[in-house]
């Protein structure tokens, strides 16, 4: 399956009618591996900010995720696992794996539980196969 397919078929599915606005499998060295239409554009300090939190936890919490220059307020996730953050009705989820980060992005009607329950599940499954 391709890298692409996962983000079609597992990140942009529907949960009780709702789905991601954008998601994106992303090498933990920056270099995107696939995305949907419209995700934002990161920049190398954005993911090297996420990276280091992941080593870190709770370095982010100071000046929040960015995310392709959009800021989000992070709230409580799982330190060197999962990094939420929330922005007005939306959010996103990032799930660290073994080399890459699931990233998905989010609004209203889909709330924070349903994107991470997405996220996580295919990260999840990444790190299962050893990814």
């Amino acid at each position: 399956m391709s890298w692409q397919n996962y983000v079609d078929d597992h990140l942009l599915c529907d949960i009780e009618g709702n789905r991601l606005t954008h998601a994106a499998i992303i090498g933990q060295d920056g270099v995107v591996w696939a995305q949907s239409g419209g995700f934002p554009q990161c920049k190398a300090e954005e993911i090297s900010g996420i990276m280091t939190d992941f080593n870190e936890p709770g370095s982010l919490a100071p000046t929040g995720l960015y995310l392709g220059g959009t800021k989000y307020m992070v709230i409580q996730g799982e330190p060197g696992s999962v990094i939420r953050g929330k922005k007005g009705p939306g959010g996103a989820t990032v799930k660290k794996t073994n080399q890459a980060l699931i990233i998905g992005i989010y609004d209203e009607p889909m709330t924070p539980g349903q994107c991470n329950m997405v996220v996580e599940r295919l990260g999840d499954y990444l790190i299962e196969q050893g990814l």
